[in-house]
Protein backbone atom coordinates (compact mmCIF):
# COMPACT_ATOMS: atom_id res chain seq x y z
CA UNK A 1 0.00 0.00 0.00
CA UNK A 2 3.01 2.82 1.01
CA UNK A 3 4.77 1.50 -1.99
CA UNK A 4 1.71 2.10 -4.50
CA UNK A 5 1.45 5.52 -2.74
CA UNK A 6 5.18 6.31 -3.21
CA UNK A 7 4.94 5.06 -6.79
CA UNK A 8 2.02 7.01 -7.16
CA UNK A 9 3.55 10.21 -5.73
CA UNK A 10 6.47 9.75 -7.82
CA UNK A 11 5.24 9.29 -10.93
CA UNK A 12 3.16 12.46 -10.59
CA UNK A 13 6.22 14.69 -9.84
CA UNK A 14 7.87 12.90 -12.40
CA UNK A 15 5.07 14.09 -15.00
CA UNK A 16 4.43 17.47 -13.58
CA UNK A 17 8.40 18.32 -14.41
CA UNK A 18 8.48 17.02 -17.55
CA UNK A 19 5.41 19.41 -18.06
CA UNK A 20 7.08 22.38 -16.60
CA UNK A 21 10.51 21.87 -19.24
CA UNK A 22 8.36 21.38 -22.03
CA UNK A 23 6.48 24.42 -21.55
CA UNK A 24 9.74 26.52 -20.38
CA UNK A 25 11.08 25.17 -24.16
CA UNK A 26 8.12 26.39 -25.94
CA UNK A 27 8.58 29.94 -24.32
CA UNK A 28 12.09 30.02 -25.13
CA UNK A 29 11.29 29.18 -28.71
CA UNK A 30 8.85 31.71 -28.81
CA UNK A 31 11.19 34.60 -27.61
CA UNK A 32 13.37 34.07 -30.53
CA UNK A 33 12.99 36.00 -33.79
CA UNK A 34 12.79 33.87 -36.75
CA UNK A 35 15.99 34.15 -39.26
CA UNK A 36 15.23 36.69 -42.11
CA UNK A 37 13.87 35.87 -45.37
CA UNK A 38 17.84 36.21 -47.58
CA UNK A 39 17.36 36.80 -51.52
CA UNK A 40 20.03 36.11 -53.85
CA UNK A 41 19.49 37.77 -57.18
CA UNK A 42 21.25 36.60 -59.99
CA UNK A 43 20.71 37.58 -63.43
CA UNK A 44 22.30 35.18 -66.20
CA UNK A 45 24.60 36.69 -68.27
CA UNK A 46 25.23 39.81 -66.69
CA UNK A 47 25.40 41.63 -69.90
CA UNK A 48 22.84 40.36 -72.20
CA UNK A 49 22.22 40.76 -76.11
CA UNK A 50 18.79 42.00 -77.90
CA UNK A 51 16.19 39.78 -78.45
CA UNK A 52 18.37 36.53 -76.73
CA UNK A 53 16.69 35.44 -73.13
CA UNK A 54 18.10 36.45 -70.13
CA UNK A 55 17.13 34.67 -67.20
CA UNK A 56 16.48 36.38 -63.93
CA UNK A 57 16.50 34.12 -60.38
CA UNK A 58 16.02 34.97 -57.00
CA UNK A 59 16.88 32.26 -54.48
CA UNK A 60 14.60 32.46 -51.72
CA UNK A 61 16.11 30.66 -48.15
CA UNK A 62 15.28 31.30 -44.56
CA UNK A 63 18.41 30.36 -42.64
CA UNK A 64 19.81 26.77 -43.92
CA UNK A 65 15.93 25.85 -45.52
CA UNK A 66 14.88 26.69 -48.85
CA UNK A 67 11.84 28.91 -49.58
CA UNK A 68 9.10 26.87 -51.48
CA UNK A 69 6.10 28.41 -50.25
CA UNK A 70 6.62 32.17 -50.87
CA UNK A 71 3.64 34.88 -50.73
CA UNK A 72 4.52 36.66 -53.59
CA UNK A 73 8.02 36.78 -55.79
CA UNK A 74 7.71 40.20 -58.50
CA UNK A 75 9.86 40.84 -60.37
CA UNK A 76 9.85 44.97 -61.59
CA UNK A 77 12.14 45.22 -64.56
CA UNK A 78 12.89 48.94 -66.03
CA UNK A 79 15.02 50.36 -68.45
CA UNK A 80 17.37 53.42 -67.39
CA UNK A 81 15.74 56.83 -67.08
CA UNK A 82 12.35 54.98 -68.56
CA UNK A 83 9.07 55.56 -66.40
CA UNK A 84 7.46 52.53 -67.65
CA UNK A 85 8.31 49.47 -65.36
CA UNK A 86 6.92 46.32 -66.16
CA UNK A 87 6.42 44.13 -63.05
CA UNK A 88 6.01 40.18 -63.24
CA UNK A 89 4.29 38.21 -60.68
CA UNK A 90 7.03 34.93 -60.36
CA UNK A 91 5.69 31.01 -59.53
CA UNK A 92 8.59 28.73 -57.77
CA UNK A 93 10.72 26.58 -60.14
CA UNK A 94 12.49 24.47 -57.72
CA UNK A 95 14.34 24.27 -54.52
CA UNK A 96 13.71 27.71 -53.57
CA UNK A 97 14.63 29.42 -56.81
CA UNK A 98 11.99 31.59 -58.71
CA UNK A 99 13.13 32.27 -62.14
CA UNK A 100 11.55 34.66 -65.44
CA UNK A 101 13.33 34.28 -68.66
CA UNK A 102 13.08 37.47 -70.67
CA UNK A 103 13.90 39.00 -73.73
CA UNK A 104 14.95 42.52 -74.43
CA UNK A 105 14.40 44.61 -77.84
CA UNK A 106 16.56 47.96 -76.68
CA UNK A 107 19.70 48.55 -75.77
CA UNK A 108 20.56 50.26 -72.54
CA UNK A 109 21.02 50.21 -69.07
CA UNK A 110 18.26 47.99 -66.87
CA UNK A 111 17.67 47.61 -63.38
CA UNK A 112 15.54 44.70 -61.87
CA UNK A 113 14.33 44.56 -57.92
CA UNK A 114 12.65 41.18 -56.62
CA UNK A 115 10.24 42.15 -54.09
CA UNK A 116 9.73 38.36 -52.42
CA UNK A 117 6.79 38.23 -49.19
CA UNK A 118 7.76 35.11 -47.30
CA UNK A 119 7.17 34.21 -43.92
CA UNK A 120 5.97 37.51 -42.77
CA UNK A 121 8.96 39.21 -44.12
CA UNK A 122 9.54 41.31 -47.14
CA UNK A 123 13.04 41.36 -48.97
CA UNK A 124 13.76 43.51 -52.26
CA UNK A 125 17.18 43.41 -53.54
CA UNK A 126 17.98 45.84 -56.48
CA UNK A 127 20.47 44.92 -59.38
CA UNK A 128 21.30 46.88 -62.45
CA UNK A 129 22.21 44.81 -66.00
CA UNK A 130 22.76 45.60 -69.55
CA UNK A 131 21.32 44.67 -72.68
CA UNK A 132 23.83 45.33 -75.95
CA UNK A 133 25.35 48.94 -75.33
CA UNK A 134 24.73 50.39 -72.13
CA UNK A 135 22.93 54.23 -71.57
CA UNK A 136 23.14 56.37 -69.11
CA UNK A 137 22.49 54.93 -65.66
CA UNK A 138 20.26 56.29 -63.33
CA UNK A 139 22.93 56.57 -60.19
CA UNK A 140 26.27 54.72 -60.59
CA UNK A 141 25.34 53.31 -57.01
CA UNK A 142 22.50 51.61 -57.71
CA UNK A 143 23.92 48.69 -58.76
CA UNK A 144 23.19 46.53 -55.64
CA UNK A 145 20.22 47.42 -53.23
CA UNK A 146 21.81 48.86 -50.22
CA UNK A 147 25.35 50.06 -51.94
CA UNK A 148 25.46 53.53 -51.88
CA UNK A 149 23.03 54.22 -48.78
CA UNK A 150 24.96 57.14 -46.41
CA UNK A 151 23.97 55.77 -42.67
CA UNK A 152 25.54 58.11 -41.26
CA UNK A 153 22.38 61.05 -42.57
CA UNK A 154 20.28 58.72 -40.91
CA UNK A 155 22.11 57.94 -37.58
CA UNK A 156 22.36 62.39 -37.47
CA UNK A 157 18.96 62.74 -37.97
CA UNK A 158 18.70 60.61 -34.36
CA UNK A 159 20.66 62.07 -32.90
CA UNK A 160 19.35 65.07 -30.13
CA UNK A 161 16.15 62.74 -29.61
Amino acid sequence: MIVKKLLSILLTVLFLSLVVSCGQQQKEKAGQLPEMVNVDLSIKPATGELNKPITFEAKVTQGNEEVNDADSVIFEIWRANDEKQEKVEIKHAEKGVYRLEKTFQQEGTYYIISHVTARDMHNMPKKEFIVGTPSESEDPKAKDSMDGMNMDDHDQSTEGQ
